[in-house]
Formats: structure tokens, sequence, C-alpha cells
């Protein structure tokens, strides 16, 4: 499974590379990141692997016999579908005060009032039936997830990416060199916008033969509200929406601000999506196995195997996460450079988008340690203290936006967000501390700080390499930068390596290369 999602994240590079490549960081690209902005969160929130139906599928249906799954299935698809219908609806109509609601800094520039705006209205005007079949694909991950199917939920979100990849091929090779011409703004806006769409009903179309050939339901309407299993999974879906969408409300919020600065949000995605890869691979590697086998510790009397399961899944990530953060802010630009600098992306966009890599990366732990500690709480059956915590953090996001946005910049809206989730983080360790009567706090903290101690080093070590390799071949070339990225990261790896396994010999490293070699053996 992690190597369907290294596989679709690599085609998601491509798709986001292709955008860049053909209208840089300038208005068409804003105006899809400003489109994508209501169809994206709900693609990511609904429709994404640890979202919401996601959780609330496999909570619902992991325990129950097989015969009693395809009803709760086919009457979830059938009520959620209806009413993403309607909020379809109400975005094609209200496009343009849910643009402006969103991203208000396209008002304040004479270019983003009179180029970016129209077009961002146009492209959410299609991109809208996302939102239907953001939680169609979201109910398929869970249904196929809980019945130990990972491949197809892994591998499928490439589609939207090669739809888009295809298109703008299409599109360039009608126009040549004028693809970015302004006269063609709209058109080249509208072919991402579109492609996009396909993409995602493709995505969701994939499915519907593997849940019928595995028994967990058909396409068919089904209204049996008064299943107790649909009404385990409506009862979470709300609580499990807010709790699991927290990352991506905040994101919404730094948007709206990042907005006022011309021409940042497409660097804003493009540093994104460069985290989501590890972000990704490490959630399926990691989160996705561990969530049923928390689900099926949830007994009082299975409590310390269960802390013993929570602790090996915080130092798997944080085997994983620390070194990668330490890495990638040491080897931030020629990451940048290697994966976006063609065409219109040129070397003031690598500069900028440098900077929100850095920020973003130093978050790689705490954003999954978050949503491995929000699981625990769904497998014990309390949905109602991350609804809680969310709602709060949420504020405390929109206080902290406004006061480092003023002072940082653009980048103290990442700062910000990191610093939430580890507030977040704090509070439900003191209180599944509480609800398992006691959790070995000071032991998980000391291994989690000797891992993050031996990814400094390596962080170090990989800093002095990219020097020594940087005064040999220079970083003006693709190649270039692709060497020092390359020979310089083996380094760095080499180094956090040595130190864990032989140095430390810290004891989940052997578990971690098992699970590496079995996934990706596969």
């Amino acid at each position: 499974m992690a190597a369907a999602t290294l596989l679709s994240k690599i085609f998601g590079y491509a798709r986001q590379a292709t955008i860049l490549a053909a209208f840089g960081t300038g208005p068409v690209s804003n105006a899809f990141v400003a489109a994508y902005v209501v169809p994206s969160f709900l693609l990511v929130l609904l429709g994404g692997v640890n979202g919401p139906f996601h959780s609330a599928i496999v909570s619902a249906i992991a325990k129950r016999p097989r015969k009693e799954v395809a009803p709760i299935i086919e009457t979830v698809t059938t009520v959620t579908g209806l009413f993403f219908l309607v909020v379809t609806i109400g975005l094609i109509i209200f496009a343009a005060p849910v643009i402006d609601a969103f991203v208000p800094g396209l008002r304040e520039t004479e270019v983003g009032l009179s180029v970016t705006r129209p077009i961002a209205i146009m492209l959410l005007r299609i991109m809208a039936p996302i939102t239907i079949f953001a939680s169609l694909i979201g109910i398929g991950f869970g249904s196929l997830n809980a019945d130990d199917q990972y491949w197809l939920p892994s591998v499928s979100p490439l589609i939207s990416s090669v739809a888009v990849v295809a298109g703008l091929g299409v599109l360039r090779l009608v126009l040549g060199d004028r693809i970015g011409d302004p006269a063609y703004f709209m058109v080249g806006g509208v072919t991402i916008a579109g492609c996009t769409l396909l993409g995602a009903i493709l995505q969701w179309l994939v499915q519907v033969p593997a849940l019928a050939k595995s028994g967990l339901g058909h396409l068919r309407f089904r209204f049996d509200i008064k299943d107790p299993g649909v009404r385990d999974v409506l009862s979470v879906l709300l609580p499990a929406a807010l709790s699991s969408g927290t990352l991506q409300i905040n994101t919404i919020v730094d948007l709206r601000f990042a907005s006022f600065v011309p021409n940042s949000l497409a660097a804003l995605e493009s540093a994104s999506l460069i985290t989501a890869m590890p972000l990704g691979i490490v959630s399926s590697l990691v989160l996705v196995p561990y969530f049923p086998i928390f689900s099926r510790l949830s007994e009082p009397a299975q409590w310390p195997e269960l802390k013993r399961r929570i602790r090996q899944c915080l130092m798997l990530i944080s085997l994983l996460m620390l070194p990668a953060s330490a890495l990638t802010v040491v080897l931030a630009q020629p990451i940048v450079t290697v994966v976006y600098r063609r065409g219109a992306f040129d070397a003031a966009s690598v500069q900028i988008v440098t900077g929100f890599l850095i920020a973003y990366s130093a978050g790689f732990f705490v954003y999954l340690a978050r949503d491995i500690l929000v699981r625990v709480f769904y497998a014990l059956g309390d949905g109602t203290t991350p609804f809680r915590i969310s709602t709060i953090n949420i504020i405390l996001n929109v206080i902290l936006d406004y006061i480092l946005f003023q002072s940082m910049g653009i980048a103290g809206l990442i700062i910000a967000t990191i610093i939430v989730n580890i507030a977040s983080i704090l509070t439900m360790v003191i209180l599944l501390d509480q609800q398992l009567c006691g959790l070995p706090i000071l032991e998980w903290t000391g291994a989690i700080f000797t891992i993050f101690v031996a990814s400094v080093i390596s962080g170090v070590v990989c800093w002095l390499t990219q020097n020594g390799i940087t005064d040999l071949v220079g970083t003006e070339t693709f190649i270039a930068n692709l060497v020092v990225l390359c020979l310089s990261g083996a380094v760095g790896i080499a180094a956090f390596a040595l130190l864990t396994t032989v140095v430390l010999k810290v004891p989940e490293t052997e578990i971690l290369t098992q699970r590496i070699r079995q996934k990706f053996g596969r």
C-alpha cells in the first residue's frame, strides 16, 4: 500500500509540476488554488485515507458480519450523496461569494480582481461536483480498507493527476508556446478544472466493481436509516469530520490570509504538495494498519496491549518523520528545484516555495502524532473529545494566524499550524493518560527525544555534505541539484540509520525495517 501511495504522490507532483511549468505562480495557478479550496478540502477530508468517512466506516463495520455490511454502505452512500448534491448546487449558484469569502485578497489587487478572480469563479463552478464524489470515494476507501484491501484505495488518486497532465499535454500541443499568454488564461484554467473533475469521477468509478465483487454493496438507492450500523456511522461522522479536518480547516484559514500576498497561493500549495508525499506514505505505512488494531483493543482488559501499540506507532513515525524533517529543512532548495523548476517556474518562484517548504517540514511529526491519538479516541468509542479539542484548536489557529502573519508573513501561518497541533497532542495525551489509567509519558518522551537528537545530528551531517558537493558541482543545473539532493540525502539517511541501529539500538528500527520490506516488496 505504501508503494501505491508513493506512486500516487509521484503523479501528484507531475500534475503540479505540469501546471507550474505552463503557468508558473501567476493568475491561472492562483485561480486554480483559490477555486480548489472547497473541493480539495472535501476531497482530502471526506475522500482521503484516514478521513472521517474512512474512519467512520472502518469503526462501524470492522467487527460486523459480512452480510450486515452491504446495506450499511449502500444507505450511507445514498444519504451522503444526496446531501452533497445540495452542497454542489449551492457552490455553483454562489460561486462568487464563496471565492470572496475564502480568498478575499483577490479583490485587493488589479490583477487579482480583473483576471484571477473571474477565472477562479468559473473553475469553482466546474469543480463543484467533486464534493459529491469526495464522499463516495471516502466511503469506498473505508469499506475496502475494512475488508483488508489497501492497494486500490491507495493508488486510485493518481487517476486525477493523470487526467490533468494529459489535458494540459493536449492543450500544449494545440496552443504551443501561447499556452501562457493572457488571452488563453481562461482556457488553461478550464482545462485544469475539467480534468480534475473527470479524475474524481473516475477515481470513484474504479471502486464500484471492487465493492460489488467483495460483497460490500452495489450502486443502488437504499434508505435503511434505522439500521444500527448506519446510525453508528452517521453519529461519528460530524465529530470525525471536524477532528480529522483540523489540518485542512487550518489550511483554508492560512490560504485566506495568504491571498493578500500576490502570487502566494500557488507557491503555498506547491510547498504543501511536496510535504504530502512523506506524510501520505507514512500514514499508509503506519496509521492505516494500526487503526483496526486499536479498534480491536478497546476493552479495559486489553489496554496494556493498546498502550504498547500506541507507543510502537509513535516510535515508528518518530523514526520516519523526525529525520525527514531534518533532511527536508536542509535540502529544501534542491528539492524544490528538482521537482518544479522548468518552464514558467523560475528562480524567484524557487526561493518563495523553498521558504514555505522549510516551515511545513518542521511539523512532519506533530501532524501524524496528532492523527494517531485521534484514532485511539475513535477506537475507544469517543468521538466527542477530539471534536471539542479540534473546535478549540481551530479558534486558536485563527488567533495565531492573525498575530504571526503580521510579524512573520506567510511563514507565520505555517508555524501557527504547528503550534496548534502540538497543543492538541499535549491535550490528548493528558486525557488519554486519565482514560487509560496511566500512560508511560516520561518513557515515551525520552525515547522520542533520543530520536530527535539523532535526527538533528543527521541533518548536520547532511548539511556539511551538501556544502562539500555544492562546491564541486554547483547548483545551476537540474543535474547538479539532483546530485546534491541524492548524495547529501543518502549520507544523512545513512548517518541516522547508523545512530539508531548501532549506537542507540532503538528496538523499533527492526520493526520498521520489516514493515518497509513487506509493504514495498509486494
